[in-house]
C-alpha cells in the first residue's frame, strides 16, 4: 500500500506494479501475464467553496485478469501449467460470484472461494459501476480464445447489465 499526494505518484506506482508483474514465454505469447493484477485507487474528496467540510470516499480498481489459458494449446508445463490452472480457476470463481449476486434467489454469494473474489466483493454488485473491456486476438490462429473471451463477456454483460468494449490486443 502507498500514500500517493498527486496523480503523478499514483501513476508512478502503477508503473511499478506493472513492471514487477510476472510474465512468461508461452508458444501463443511472448510475454503472457501469469497473474491477475488489480491496482486500487482510493479518493478523498473534499468542496473548496462549502465550508461544510463534506467529504466524499470514493474507491477505484482497475483490474487486469490474465486471460484465460488452454493449456494443451499453450503447452504450458511445470509452473507455468500450475499458474495457468490458478488463473483460469479464479476465472471461474470470479463468474460463480458475479452470477451469484445477480440472483435474488440465492442467499449465499461464495466471495471468499478466491482471493481475486475477496479482494474485489465491494466492487461486485451493490452499489457500484463496472466496465468490462474485453482483449481479443484478431488473428486466425487465436480464434479460439477470442470466442471464449467473448463468450465470458457476454455472460456478464447479460447477468450484470454491464456495458463492453471491444478491442483487439497488440
Amino acid at each position: 500500500q502507498q500514500h500517493c499526494r498527486n496523480e503523478e505518484e499514483a501513476l508512478n506506482a502503477l508503473f511499478e506494479g506493472e513492471q514487477n508483474r510476472a510474465t512468461s514465454d508461452n508458444s501463443q505469447n511472448k510475454t503472457s501475464s501469469r497473474s491477475h493484477a488489480i491496482f486500487t485507487i482510493h479518493l478523498e474528496s473534499r468542496s473548496t467553496v462549502e465550508s461544510s467540510e463534506k467529504v466524499i470516499h470514493s474507491k477505484l480498481h482497475l483490474v487486469d485478469l490474465a486471460g484465460n489459458e488452454r493449456i494443451k494449446k499453450t503447452g504450458a508445463e511445470g509452473l507455468t501449467q500450475k499458474e495457468a490452472a490458478y488463473i483460469n480457476r479464479s476465472l471461474s470463481y470470479l463468474e460463480q460470484v458475479v452470477v451469484s449476486t445477480c440472483d435474488a434467489k440465492r442467499d449465499h454469494v461464495p466471495y471468499r472461494q478466491c482471493k481475486l473474489t475477496n479482494l474485489l466483493k465491494n466492487s461486485i454488485g451493490g452499489n457500484c459501476k463496472t466496465i468490462l473491456i474485453a482483449n481479443i486476438w484478431p488473428e486466425a490462429h487465436h480464434i479460439e480464445e477470442t470466442i471464449s473471451t467473448l463468450r465470458f463477456a457476454t455472460r456478464m454483460r447479460n447477468v450484470v447489465n454491464i456495458p463492453t468494449i471491444n478491442q483487439a490486443s497488440d
